[in-house]
């Protein structure tokens, strides 16, 4: 049975239909999988969402009497079999999860603190919604308030809380436009997937729809690579609470969520400035986090005499030795982490800010500092701790690399937009992503777009701060 609802304010109408499940399309191994150390961080227990925007088809020809169409990839797709995107994701998905089979089962944290995921072939939870509007009217997503697009994803009745057999770690609706194209909303748990694990996965459903007989590259479990040894030390946290900062904007009671574009030539402006700054070149992570980083000190006029902590993602697929496989999908990252005070950060040059974060990452890179992190959180999960996270330290992540944007064709060639959901990530304030621009803006490519959240009487002078930096000359310094 189909629902209308006009969600408040909103320039559309919705029509949901039932939630079904959507089950593997082959009998699938009954098993109860374990997690890595990783995997078993309670900061990831969470369910991130993402949203992939695909514009309607274009028919590129009419062959014996009826419309054929070109994707991407080459291959030829029959309209009146492929013209419906939630029948076209709903298959892809079935023979997806042969492969992918642990995301259609439940996942549940056991009395002895670990994650278990229980194989049953539950199913993935899939809604089918109509919006009566043009996608182009919300301009493909691009840019629009986190109330516009928050009706695109959706939250599993009981998510929050366990029930017997767990929880779903996939949920996938997908909503169509009167234009004829659709988005597809991904919530996925964190405990089983990573960013490039997500993006293994989505890529792989793609693969099967579109001709493939199986994915180019096969998932493995094996999260016992990365469990790790407790250490003999009681864990202790090495910043004491009591030195960092402190901010009149925290506590909030009212968030804003912003995005910004960041242009190629605003991006080699800022490294310019900064090679004359002090000689050195800057990745773009590292200049570009190094300014965002003392933005927002600025804009939530944190102490000066306080502790101010940077924390980059940085992964680690390919650092262990020997290599975890291609298509292992766990969680395989560590941060790194830069602290210093706040007079320091606001007022000494952003290349001595960019240097220390470069440091960073190549300690962060090491054999030695991965598997004492993940001993850490061993130590932690054993003594029931938990690695408290709070809104004066600014966590970045980059999405750009995970190949999601004009690489995932259902027969709609590939996203011309993907935006990530803000609110249901981690939980607090810190988070900052940067991710790739939408495809429909040219002037934007091989820029970026940065996303975080501020309270609300701090949003201004952040964007101030965004703004001096697009404005930044070849004759202007960084201040």
């Amino acid at each position: 049975m189909a629902t209308g609802k006009k969600t408040n304010d909103l320039p559309f109408l919705l029509e949901k239909k039932e939630v079904v499940l959507v089950k593997p399309v082959k009998p699938t191994p009954s098993e109860v999988l374990s997690f890595s150390t990783l995997d078993n961080d309670p900061n990831l227990e969470i369910i991130y969402q993402t949203i992939y925007v695909y514009k309607a088809k274009s028919f590129s020809s009419i062959k014996g009497g009826h419309h054929d169409l070109v994707s991407s990839n080459g291959k030829t797709h029959d309209l009146e079999l492929s013209s419906d995107p939630v029948t076209v994701i709903s298959d892809a998905l079935s023979r997806v999860l042969v492969y992918y089979y642990p995301l259609a089962g439940k996942l549940k944290r056991d009395s002895d603190g670990e994650l278990r995921l229980n194989c049953n072939s539950s199913g993935v939870p899939f809604l089918s919604t109509s919006a009566n509007c043009e996608l182009s009217s919300l301009d493909y997503l691009d840019g629009v308030a986190v109330e516009v697009a928050k009706p695109f994803v959706f939250d599993w009745p009981g998510e929050d809380d366990d029930d017997d057999d767990g929880r779903h770690p996939l949920i996938l609706p997908v909503t169509k436009f009167s234009c004829g194209g659709f988005t597809v909303g991904m919530a996925l748990s964190h405990s089983v997937c990573d960013g490039p694990g997500a993006a293994q996965f989505y890529r792989a459903m793609a693969e099967l729809d579109t001709g493939k007989t199986e994915p180019s590259v096969k998932p493995v479990w094996e999260r016992e690579r990365l469990v790790g040894k407790p250490t003999k030390t009681p864990f202790q946290n090495h910043i004491d609470k009591s030195s960092l900062a402190t901010s009149p904007h925290l506590p909030f009671t009212e968030i804003e969520h912003g995005c910004f574009n960041v242009n190629r030539e605003t991006i080699k402006r800022l490294k310019t400035s900064l090679m004359k700054e002090c000689g050195d070149e800057f990745t773009t992570i590292e200049a570009l986090s190094a300014y965002v980083w003392k933005s927002r000190f600025r804009a939530l006029q944190f102490n000066s005499d306080g502790k101010t902590v940077f924390s980059l993602v940085v992964g680690s697929r390919g650092r262990f030795d020997p290599p975890l496989s291609d298509g292992y999908y766990g969680n395989a990252f560590t941060s790194a982490f830069v602290t210093i005070m706040g007079k320091d950060l606001n007022e000494e040059p952003l290349s001595r800010v960019c240097k220390l974060i470069k440091e960073s990452k190549k300690i962060a890179c090491s054999s030695y500092y991965l598997w004492n992190s993940i001993n850490m959180f061993e130590t932690m999960r054993r003594e029931n701790k938990k690695l408290e996270m709070d809104d004066t330290t600014l966590f970045l992540t980059d999405w750009r690399q995970l190949g999601l944007i004009e690489e995932v064709d259902f027969g709609w060639k590939g996203p011309v937009n993907m935006i990530p959901m803000p609110w249901r990530v981690f939980g607090y304030l810190g988070l900052c992503i940067f991710f790739s621009p939408s495809t429909l803006d040219p002037a934007m490519k091989g820029g970026l777009r940065v996303l975080l959240s501020f309270p609300a009487t701090a949003m201004a002078k952040f964007k101030e701060e965004m703004d001096a930096l697009l404005n930044l000359g070849d004759d202007k310094a960084l201040a």
